[in-house]
């Protein structure tokens, strides 16, 4: 959730005026999250948060913002896209598409236990159910061929061990059961701070631009991979058993998914070191921009290949 369109007070206060959200007070921008533009827009009806999406567009984009109202419908909670008079989500407003969505309460947290995890698991698992056989739900953008072509784009930027450890890490991808793992809509970025906390209430899941179907696990391993790691950015194992058991009180994994959860981890890393990269090799110029670093993930792949049974040392048969 960045800045990179700017909108003026004036062409704001015109593309609210179909809305029931009353004059514009005030506007400021985000600069959080590498996607959409994002503005905290306060009317005299109440807060609010504006999207001009800087990719989206057309069916692609109903597809999210009815998602997004489906769900709010259905309780989970989530933003919900105020609709026009024609019943349209979306308009363009500075040349791009734009809708306007409820602000949940609260804020992210940097630092989470146990039961935030926990809490984090149930709603997951939630999401999928909630979402299972959607119609014209869209694939995942950055599954395994995303990966590949990327890696393929990337690798001549890296040094001789980033070189191998992103073989090594394309070659686990590549021995996945892909086609025999179970699928559905994943959110797909399900980080700490797309997790909004009133105190210790949850307030809100947010961002769900990147949904997709895909492997279930693939998501559960994305959220893992933020949420349960020790401050020095390593895997925590109690955080891990939280996230786990949470989600398994909605939707249990079957054996073939506890089977390739390590592998999974690494998989779901790499996706994240490699799209890291890929932006600060290349990145886009806005106001407000926010890069994040790739070291983070890549030293989270070394770690998750480290700990995956194919990778570790064999231990001498007992005699």
């Amino acid at each position: 959730m960045s800045v990179y369109t700017s909108v003026s007070r004036a062409e704001l206060q015109a593309w609210l005026a179909d809305l029931p959200v009353g004059p514009l007070e005030s506007s400021q921008g985000i600069s959080a999250g590498i996607e959409n533009t994002n503005y905290f827009v306060h009317t005299s009806g109440g807060r609010y948060v504006l999207t001009l999406f800087e990719a989206l567009h057309g069916q692609a984009l109903d597809f999210y913002l009815q998602l997004q109202a489906r769900l709010a419908a259905a309780g989970f909670p989530c933003p919900c896209p105020l609709a026009f008079p024609d019943g349209s989500l979306q308009r363009p407003l500075a040349g791009k598409p734009a809708a306007l969505l409820t602000r949940l309460p609260g804020a992210p947290r940097e630092a989470v236990q146990a039961a935030h995890c926990l809490r984090i698991g149930r709603e997951l698992a939630r999401f999928h159910q909630l979402c299972r056989a959607l119609p014209d739900a869209p694939a995942h953008t950055r599954g395994p061929d995303w990966r590949r072509t990327t890696a393929a784009r990337l690798t001549s930027h890296l040094d001789p061990a980033r070189q191998q450890l992103l073989e090594q890490a394309l070659a686990l991808d590549a021995g996945l059961p892909w086609r025999d793992l179970e699928r559905g809509l994943i959110h797909a970025d399900l980080f700490r701070d797309n997790v909004l906390w009133d105190g210790e209430q949850l307030g809100g899941l947010l961002d769900f631009y990147f949904a997709g179907t895909e492997v279930l696990l693939f998501d559960l391993a994305v959220t893992a991979n933020d949420w349960c790691l020790d401050p020095s950015g390593r895997p925590e194992a109690e955080l891990e058993q939280a996230l786990l058991a949470g989600y398994g009180e909605i939707r249990p994994l079957s054996a073939a998914e506890r089977q390739h959860w390590p592998a999974m981890l690494a998989v779901a890393a790499l996706r994240f070191w490699l799209s890291r990269l890929e932006v600060a090799l290349a990145p886009r110029s806005g106001e407000l921009v926010t890069l994040k670093d790739p070291e983070d993930f890549r030293r989270l792949l070394a770690c998750r290949l480290a700990a995956c049974p194919a990778n570790k040392p064999r231990q001498p048969a007992a005699t």
